[in-house]
């Protein structure tokens, strides 16, 4: 450690420290005010659809239906139960920040280095730093010796930071080189870690479109049902019916309407895809976010860990005599430098002095890896001496460290002295540079970071002096282009994104070339190759959305408030945003985003816990895949929705048949029994619908933005499958009812009655078992989607036959239904609704398919 004589400060005293701790209080984050997790319960229970639930149990049981009041009231609960473990840990980003502040840390107290707890820092402390130590909290450095900081989990920027006395370090931030003596200038709340947890409390997430998309839907269901129950409680008074029965009567329909399967279906149903998703390396911290990666229009990515594989590696190395390319993965010493044996001789020369300016950085190998240890770009340097055959020695004689001024460090040992740093500042001590500048220049504009290495083949009196004696009259040895390379399968995912209509935007804390250089690399660079940095751009909100609605722009140098603005701007112009990002800087967009993915490899806890969807592998190709499966899942809730709305025209048409006849005719199906057949025999159907594999052309075109119910659904539920199944049931009733000597206006015997029943109800469960089929797909038909690919449905559609029998079969249960086995003509007649509804669905989407084509000959 520095001698604390350079410093002139012997810290301060025990008893300051204590009287400055009382003012300011501990050095910790403040948590602010967190909801108790019966609140986060709480919500999954009032939200409009549970509310709508909550209100069919009250009028249920207000009908003297008290069993369907407390199995609907079950459902309710048990679905919000499920929904909140999922999303338990979905609120705690802030409080994970208090993680990145290390527990102990080294000061000067009464003259003397003591450690004390993180918490107990205050103003004034001189804390004692080296390489490997975590910041805990904002201080001026005052000595140091070759430091360099890690800043990216703040900055996003992956290149350490060499700093010099006067400078600030931050809390959350680490050394990875050298030592440094510096002043505590802020704590706690005060840091700037802390200002960026309040970025990210603040920040709140938008309602996500399936949540709008489904409280659309409940009004529609619940003002329909409300409407329609009105209207029967008035035709059963004018019938002559007791007006508390009528009103009984009238409720009991109203509960009828209410899709009591749609909820858990809903829910199951992203659950599912969540799994899948999970298999496929995203984890869904949130399960309408699902639905979301299925609507986004707009990614924010990053660049460094998201795009690149934020492994620093030596790729071409150029020599006054020739140029080398170096080949090889990651930092596994394993790989060869590929040139003419002058060149890789050469390299061999270069590598070894490279590698003596930075005695610290080494890798080594754990859990089957090898990995950096200090300053990346140094380790790749150590990294091309393994692979040019250089064996490096392991101590120096005199080092002088890197210095920001001067940018270049050196180092004198028997043989000389060797110098690596900055091209612009190594150059000028060479006696001769004949092809560097022509060589910076095409290294540069690829994209590589440049780095001059020189060296003196004699020691001469006065060099370890200082580095002013010892940088003189070099030998240029050759120049390093260093990079991150792009991850391999990063274009064709961009490409994928593309396809899809999904617009792309690096946003990176990087430099502006680095940036392009990478855009550019992977296919992300849009042809105006437009790149931008934050302090230049816009402050008004709606030009910075009209700046960056485009696809392929690049936004350099941002901060996390630059990151926020962003995705609120793109936001106002109707996006669906999705943001990357894996450092603390990225909590606050993570959150405000209505997508944030996290890298979970690589990424913060405070990143991971901000996001709704975390990447376990790292990979910008893993989010292409989760969005296939949203958008899989929109067309799956469209599925389902349909076969829940086609189910609803079959239960209502009875009530409507029974007003209209003025009572001539019976009620084909009793309260009781419709709601057997909405959390009964549809459920499991439902569900396996809303597991159906994606279509192979999900990815082709922009994504589905428009409401569940569009003109498309309410034309296939209430012109084509619903009507099919009504007129099958209520054909096959009147058919039972005939047949048994029934006449129109006469009250039929009650056994017949429920046989009858039992013959409508056995129609509607066949005729779903049909429409789950054709549910499948909304262009093809069952013929050419086939009855395979989706195994749940069919061990669905086995449970559903069964279930149809116990509730006709079981004699208390279908006494408690209204409606027992139909006779041989009844199941005859019932069947029938299998062939009817597979028929009409074929003849409309064949109607649709002769259309589109007539549309596409004639366009």
């Amino acid at each position: 450690m520095l001698s604390t004589s350079t410093t002139g400060r012997e810290g301060l005293s025990g008893a300051e420290a204590a009287i400055r701790l009382r003012r300011d209080g501990p050095n910790t984050l403040p948590t602010g005010k967190r909801a108790h997790p019966l609140v986060l319960l709480a919500k999954q229970l009032v939200h409009i659809f549970a509310v709508m639930l909550w209100v069919a149990a009250v009028l249920a049981h207000i009908a003297g239906m008290p069993s369907l009041s407390v199995a609907i009231a079950v459902v309710v609960l048990l679905n919000g139960a499920f929904a909140f473990a999922q999303e338990y840990r979905a609120d705690r980003a802030a409080q994970k920040l208090r993680d990145l502040l290390p527990v102990k840390t080294k000061v000067l107290r009464d003259g003397r280095p003591v450690l004390v707890d993180a918490t107990d820092l205050v103003v004034g402390d001189v804390v004692l730093l080296a390489a490997g130590d975590r910041v805990s909290a904002d201080a001026e450095v005052v000595d140091l010796a070759g430091l360099a900081v890690d800043e990216s989990m703040l900055t996003g920027e992956s290149k350490p930071v060499r700093t010099q006395r006067g400078s600030a370090v931050l809390a959350g931030t680490h050394l990875v080189e050298g030592e440094a003596t510096a002043v505590v200038t802020a704590t706690g709340a005060r840091t700037r870690l802390a200002a960026i947890a309040a970025l990210t409390g603040r920040a709140t997430r938008p309602p996500s479109p399936l949540t709008l998309r489904l409280n659309k839907v409940v009004r529609v269901v619940g003002f329909t049902a409300i409407a329609v129950g009105t209207t029967f409680l008035g035709i059963a008074v004018l019938l002559g019916l007791p007006p508390i029965e009528a009103f009984l009567f009238a409720v009991g329909v109203t509960v009828a309407l209410v899709p009591e399967g749609l909820l858990p279906t809903v829910t199951l149903s992203l659950a599912r895809a969540a799994q899948r998703m999970a298999g496929r390396n995203a984890l869904v911290r949130r399960l309408d976010a699902v639905e979301t990666l299925g609507a986004t229009t707009f990614i924010c990515t990053d660049k460094t860990g998201t795009l690149t594989r934020n492994e620093m590696s030596v790729v071409t190395v150029w020599t006054p005599i020739g140029e080398a390319k170096v080949e090889g993965v990651g930092y596994d010493p394993a790989g060869e430098v590929v040139g003419s044996e002058a060149v890789r001789v050469r390299v061999r020369e270069l590598a070894v002095s490279a590698a003596r300016c930075s005695p610290v950085a080494h890798v080594e190998h754990r859990d089957g890896k090898w990995l950096p240890v200090g300053d990346p770009m140094e380790v790749a340097l150590h990294v091309l001496a393994a692979r040019s055959g250089a064996e490096v020695p392991t101590t120096a004689e005199v080092k002088h460290p890197f210095d920001p001024r001067r940018r270049r460090s050196s180092v004198v040992d028997a043989d000389g002295v060797h110098v690596s740093g900055a091209p612009d500042s190594v150059l000028p001590l060479c006696a001769s540079t004949t092809g560097a500048a022509e060589a910076i220049t095409t290294l540069a504009d690829s994209g590589l970071r440049v780095l001059a290495v020189a060296r003196r083949r004699e020691r001469r009196a006065g060099d370890d002096t200082g580095w002013e004696a010892a940088e003189r009259d070099l030998e240029l040895v050759g120049l390093v282009g260093l990079q991150d390379p792009p991850r391999d399968d990063v274009t064709s995912a961009i490409e994928s994104c593309r396809t899809a209509g999904i617009r792309l935007l690096m946003v990176t804390g990087d430099h502006p070339a680095t940036a392009r250089s990478i855009a550019r690399q992977v296919g992300l660079l849009g042809p105006d190759e437009l790149v931008l940095e934050g302090a230049g751009l816009p402050q008004d909100e709606a030009e910075l959305g009209e700046l960056l609605d485009r696809d392929g722009a690049v936004v350099a140098r941002v901060t996390p408030e630059d990151k926020l603005r962003i995705a609120k701007a793109l936001q106002a112009r109707g996006h669906v945003v999705a943001m990357t990002g894996d450092g603390v800087n990225d909590g606050p967009a993570l959150r405000a985003a209505d997508i944030g993915v996290a890298m979970g490899a690589s990424g913060t806890d405070v990143a991971r816990e901000a996001a709704d969807l975390v990447l376990l592998d790292d990979h910008f190709a893993t989010i292409v895949a989760a969005v296939e499966l949203g958008r899989a899942t929109f067309a799956n809730i469209r599925r389902f929705l349909t076969y829940h709305l086609t189910d609803n025209v079959a239960e209502l048409t009875p009530f409507v048949v029974w007003a209209l006849s003025g009572g001539s005719i019976p009620l084909a199906l009793t309260v009781l029994q419709v709601l057997a057949l909405d959390i009964g025999t549809d459920l499991l159907p439902a569900l396996a619908l809303g597991a159906e594999p994606p279509n192979p052309k999900t990815m082709h075109g922009k994504a589905p933005t428009g409401a569940l119910i569009d003109r498309t659904v309410l034309v296939r539920v209430f012109g084509v499958l619903g009507p099919s199944e009504a007129v099958v049931e209520m054909g096959a009733f009147l058919g039972v009812l005939l047949a048994g000597g029934w006449a129109l206006g006469r009250t039929p015997d009650a056994e017949l009655l429920t046989v009858a029943s039992g013959t409508a109800f056995a129609a509607v469960v066949l005729g779903q078992l049909a429409n789950a089929f054709a549910c499948r797909s909304g262009s093809r038909t069952v013929a050419g989607v086939g009855l395979r690919g989706n195994r749940l449905l069919g061990w669905a559609i086995l449970v559903e036959l069964v279930l149809l029998l116990a509730f006709l079969g079981v004699p208390p249960v279908a006494d408690l239904l209204g409606g027992t086995f139909p006779s041989a003509l009844g199941w005859v007649l019932a069947a029938c609704a299998v062939p009817a509804v597979l028929a009409a669905d074929t003849l409309h989407k064949s109607i649709r398919a002769n259309r589109r084509a007539t549309r596409a000959a004639v366009g």
